[in-house]
């Protein structure tokens, strides 16, 4: 008898059947506008709002690059490498040193195509690390939304074309006598600035002009009136046993926050409290609850207008401990007890203690300099010799700048990886200028806010596809090479430059030149030795001693009148770890990232303190206006444990406009709250209100408990009760457990992760690189509401609640009470699936899709995966991600599959997991299976380290160990057995390959 059941061979064969092309088209409805998403509930919001809203960021085809389901693609065409490049293996990673945001760094292609970025140890400023901004660079060489080839009026054009047409209106400006401007952001390449030098020698009028969104212009002019010396000094946080910050998020987004993780992990890691039994001390003094103030041992929450008081007080106490001369400072809302015992600490620490201020005021940053003066840092852990040439804007040139603009001086400006339509605070003003300006060239690789209203365009190079160097500080001099050709039809800026000067070079023979005569000799390489290693280290200054004889009234005398303004309620604005500027608002990897405090994504919102939303009736999830220096925003509010009480806190980096399909739309834009006050940018606003509105707005968060509900997660200990007892916190009896498993056969490596907590900072830097390294895909916000996230590693954050006696509590139901609890500690734990030798996920699954290796992996065959996701709910760790949606084939989607750059991203090391499957963190099998090969073919054992994954080669703080376990000699070994080491959930008997090790306060 004929069977009429239809049977199918898998999920895509099914994808391609009328029936569930009918049901998939009502999945994925037509996208609503941003209104519409605004919804008087959480039910109403889930049947109107799209489940593709991140469709946005489809302008990378990030569907290809993530989530297409290729591993059943039909090949196409078969391209021999008849005649390859000679150093190009097919199957076989080629690694090429260059230089990224000062960073140096490794980066990884295939066959062509740059697919990886990780550290370079040899980098003295990074040392191997990376932050999350710069892994996700790599994604926006393969925007879509980029240009290809320049315009003229917004009609493309050829290069001839642009070149002719910008000499001769150059020539007409010249002949006018009117100002040539070059506008850029910080230019740290010494090339670039010898061309730049060049251009102004040879051009009459011409000037540079350097613009930050978030500058430290108050510092460079602080050190001026200071020391005489208008630089950014280098910070030394490994150097300083005792660190006191003022609303520097160093560790975050603060100038070079790579190189201060670590630095600062160097005195509190698991290397220093085992061998040197020394832990260095950090308080912190902040509005808003910031990555950095969530890793202090003090934290003191304060407002905007008392940080300035506060620091002129502690310079009083050191004063009187020092012998030094006393200012008038104001009443402080804090107790000077706290302040007084900070001084002791610091003049105990002398020479080798560090006080650092986010402030862009050059009055708080001439009372910060007095007080490292007066403690001997400077020259020590503040050295202004070896300075650093990172973000160096000029706020009070910018600001003249516009000024001459609109007076109708400037006949050409030529701007550079700047973006004031966007990222200033009266952007009207600037745009009402660049109107007036003859001649407008804008470098940036899309039309972006300032491009829109630019004459030209002539869109610039991607850092991997370009030649360029950098001297991010004194004597550190980095190469930048290119990886791939050109994707499109555009140019390195630097050549339209070289071409108005009359030179036939290209700017590849004029970096050349430039480093064979200027710094090759300084650093003692060949030009082909740069290029292999990424450049070069210059003998560096001995640093020297500075000291401070200025009176102090006048600076004293402007903080006093600033904290006398001080209002009931204050704005403070700050920046994301993820989106940091909005530069990269169009990359999905850093919109989906979740803030390593708030845990939100693909959004910006008013942080508030849960006392003050209680005193104000204001719901979470309810949208707010918050208003201050004439401005107003509408965004949705978020209840911040830690916050300041009568404080706000808003990020920039948000509502971008013209950043391409997936940045825009994304937040609001809070640039327009800034203020410019004495020549520089001010990020405070006093005066400032804030109302509810009866609109709902739900924030996309990937964790939403507040507490570790009395189970030991985290286990935490002081650094007093270490040293006395090196198990401390964590020396209650292990539990008995009656073990009925048959145990696995390891028959010849069992590989296992040891996870420091108190190195790790909570950056989310290993977030990104697994994304990058596991083609991870991106879900959208929509998704993330529903918890559908799909990163394989996640970092949890979990508070402490400490009340005015110092009690603490981790119980939810004291959350209540939050109000009593202000001051808060936090701790971080990478949660990824812990690879149990008794793994609860094996033994549920129907298929044998999860088992076991005999290298104690528990892996995840794909091929077998039906998706009953019973390992998941039987996941203790709940680290098991399930495909919902095959994003790639539905035809609404904003891309084409046959022609998307990114699939280019993608790793072909690791399968490309369709939709209907469960997976999750592998341990990087694909690279254990490499480093095996690779010691196999030259014959020797395994070297220790040797294989590292992804989150832990990335990891700028060395938080995270992977090795071998069954090898006594390892790493990794050492540490899981150290005292501190213990094992999340252990009393269940799953017996997890990851041992995390108790974080340390020192309080």
């Amino acid at each position: 008898m004929e069977n009429n059941k239809k049977y199918w061979k898998g999920l895509e064969e099914l994808n391609n059947t009328p029936e569930f092309q009918k049901t998939s088209q009502r999945e994925f409805a037509e996208d609503l506008p941003i209104d519409q998403l605004i919804t008087t509930s959480e039910s109403t919001l889930n049947t109107k709002a799209p489940r593709r809203d991140f469709l946005k960021a489809l302008g990378f085809g990030v569907g290809a690059v993530t989530l297409a389901a290729c591993n059943e693609a039909p090949v196409r065409k078969a391209i021999p490498y008849l005649v390859k490049p000679e150093e190009v293996t097919p199957g076989v990673a080629n690694y090429y040193a260059s230089t990224i945001n000062g960073l140096g760094v490794l980066v990884k292609t295939r066959e062509g195509r740059p697919i990886k970025l990780e550290g370079n140890p040899a980098c003295p400023i990074g040392k191997g690390g990376l932050d999350a901004i710069t892994h996700a660079s790599l994604l926006n060489l393969y925007d879509e939304g980029k240009l290809n080839g320049p315009t003229i009026k917004g009609v493309s054009a050829s290069w001839d074309a642009v070149d002719n047409f910008v000499k001769e209106e150059l020539t007409k400006v010249m002949a006018a006598g009117k100002k040539v401007v070059l506008l850029s952001n910080t230019v740290n390449g010494p090339t670039t600035n010898a061309l730049i030098a060049e251009f102004a020698a040879k051009v009459p009028n011409a000037e540079h002009v350097v613009f930050e969104p978030v500058s430290n212009s108050a510092i460079i002019n602080a050190n001026n009136n200071s020391f005489g010396k208008a630089v950014l000094p280098s910070y030394r946080f490994d150097l300083a046993k005792v660190i006191v910050s003022f609303d520097a998020d160093f560790l975050g987004t603060w100038i070079s926050p790579v190189e201060f993780a670590k630095q600062y992990a160097t005195n509190r890691g698991a290397a220093s409290l085992k061998t040197n039994k020394f832990m260095s001390r950090h308080i912190q003094f902040e509005t808003g609850l910031s990555l950095t103030g969530s890793n202090a041992d003090l934290r003191v929450a304060v407002k905007p207008s008392q940080l300035g008081v506060i620091l002129l007080n502690l310079y009083n106490a050191v004063a009187k401990l020092t012998g030094g001369s006393t200012v008038e400072a104001g009443k402080t809302e804090i107790s000077m007890d706290v302040i007084n015992k900070v001084a002791a600490e610091l003049v105990e620490a002398k020479g080798a203690s560090l006080v650092v201020s986010g402030s862009n005021d050059v009055s708080i940053q001439v009372v910060v300099n007095a007080i490292n003066s007066a403690l001997g840092n400077v020259g020590t852990t503040v050295d202004i010799d070896n300075y650093s040439n990172q973000n160096a804007g000029n706020d009070a040139e910018f600001a003249e700048l516009i000024s001459e603009m609109n007076a109708g001086k400037v006949g050409a400006i030529f701007i550079h990886n700047a973006n004031p339509s966007y990222a200033y605070g009266k952007s009207e003003e600037f745009n009402a200028g660049l109107k007036k300006v003859d001649l407008s060239v804008s470098f940036a690789d899309r039309a972006d806010e300032t491009g829109l209203l630019s004459t030209v365009v002539a869109p610039d190079l991607h850092i991997l596809e370009s030649w360029n160097d950098s001297e991010a500080k004194r004597g550190v001099y980095g190469m930048v090479q290119p990886t791939i050709a050109p994707i499109y039809n555009n140019r390195a800026g630097q050549q339209m430059i070289l071409n108005l000067l009359g030179s036939t070079m290209t700017f590849e023979e004029y970096l050349q030149n430039h480093w064979t005569s200027n710094i090759l000799p300084k650093i003692g390489m060949s030009w082909n030795d740069a290029v292999r290693n990424g450049g070069g280290v210059a003998t560096m200054a001995t640093p020297n001693s500075y000291s401070m004889n200025r009176d102090l009234s006048a600076v004293a005398a402007s903080i006093n009148k600033f904290a006398s303004q001080g209002t009931k309620v204050e704005l403070t604005l700050t920046q994301s770890v993820g989106m940091r500027d909005g530069s990269s608002a169009n990359n999905p990897w850093l919109q989906e990232l979740p803030d390593p405090i708030s845990k939100v994504t693909w959004d910006n919102y008013a942080s508030v303190s849960p006392k003050f939303a209680k005193d104000n009736n204001i719901d979470e999830n309810s949208m707010v206006s918050v208003s201050a220096n004439g401005k107003t925003v509408k965004l949705p509010v978020l209840l911040q444990p830690g916050q300041a009480y009568n404080t706000i806190s808003i990020a920039v980096g948000y509502g971008r406009t013209a950043a391409g399909k997936c940045g825009n739309g994304v937040g609001v834009n809070a640039f327009p709250m800034t203020t410019l006050t004495n020549g520089t940018i001010q990020f405070v606003g006093l005066g400032a209100s804030i109302s509810s509105t009866s609109e709902e707005y739900i924030l996309a968060q990937t964790q939403t408990h507040h507490s570790i509900e009395g189970r030991a997660i985290v286990k935490e200990t002081t650094f007093k009760e270490y040293k006395e007892n090196p198990s401390a916190g964590n020396d209650e009896p292990r539990p008995e457990i009656n073990d009925l498993w048959n145990e696995h056969e390891k028959l010849s490596y069992s590989w296992g992760m040891s996870i420091d907590l108190n190195s790790c900072i909570g950056c989310g830097s290993c977030v990104i690189s697994c994304q990058t390294e596991n083609n991870v895909p991106v879900v959208g916000r929509d998704e993330v509401r529903k918890r559908r996230e799909m990163h394989w590693i996640r970092i949890d954050r979990y508070y402490t609640f400490s009340d005015n006696s110092g009690n603490t509590t981790t119980k939810e139901k004291e959350y209540a009470d939050i109000d009593k609890f202000e001051n808060i500690q936090v701790a971080y734990q990478p949660m990824m699936c812990q690879h149990c030798d008794h793994a609860s996920c094996e033994t549920v699954c129907p298929v044998l899709a999860t088992m076991h290796s005999n290298e104690g992996l528990n892996q995840q065959v794909y091929n077998r995966c039906v998706g009953t996701k019973y390992c998941a709910n039987n996941c203790p760790y709940k680290v098991r991600r399930f495909n919902w949606f095959q994003y790639s084939d539905n035809d609404q989607f904003d891309f084409n599959m046959n022609n998307n750059l990114g699939k280019l991203v993608l790793n072909p090391d690791v399968t490309v997991r369709s939709r209907g499957v469960m997976e999750k963190c592998s341990m990087c099998v694909q690279r254990i299976q490499a480093g095996k090969l690779e010691a196999k073919i030259a014959g020797k054992p395994l070297e220790d380290g040797k294989i590292q994954t992804a989150c832990s080669q990335s990891c700028p703080t060395n938080a995270i160990t992977f090795g071998d376990m069954g090898n006594k000699t390892t790493k990794v070994s050492g540490l899981l057995q150290d005292e501190r080491t213990y094992y999340v959930l252990e009393e269940l008997n799953v017996q997890p390959g990851v041992g995390y090790m108790t974080k340390v306060r020192n309080v």
